[in-house]
């Protein structure tokens, strides 16, 4: 293999870690928010909601390995896991202000948005730590 398919391959392992990180964040988040505090029925859009949140897990474990190579400088880390929670939880109140709906559930998944992607950075941490992924090299 050359080193372009190792590091593309390098990306993919990324991209599945968050992405599983953030199927799994979205399913005990849907569970506690749909089933447990306001009772619902599942729906498709559920199913849609939770295919979005995986592909956005993989663009962001893809990024974010490209993001921090081997550094440890922790406002790079910081900065990638705000720059896609702010971007899919700040769309997400605007949709709700868009469609008058009340602002405080949105802004709880903003936060919710967050805190899966802080998730994912850290699967991904520990992913390269134990060297299941490869960080990518600046060389």
């Amino acid at each position: 293999m050359t080193n372009d398919q190792l590091e593309r391959l390098e990306s993919l392992k990324a991209g599945t870690v968050a992405s599983a990180t953030l199927a799994l964040a979205f399913v005990v988040t849907t569970f506690v928010n749909n089933f447990l505090l306001t009772p619902s029925v599942f729906s498709f859009s559920s199913l849609f909601a939770g295919a979005i949140a995986v592909v956005c897990g993989f663009l962001f474990g893809v990024t974010y390995r490209y993001i921090i190579r081997e550094d440890s400088n922790i406002q790079l880390k910081t900065g990638a896991v705000m720059a896609f929670g702010c971007v899919r939880g700040l769309t997400q109140i605007e949709m709700a202000l868009q469609s008058s709906q009340t602002v405080l559930p949105a802004i709880a998944t903003a936060g919710e948005s967050i805190v899966w992607f802080a998730l994912a950075a850290i699967a991904l941490s520990l992913s390269i730590r134990l060297g299941w992924v490869k960080a990518f090299s600046s060389n």
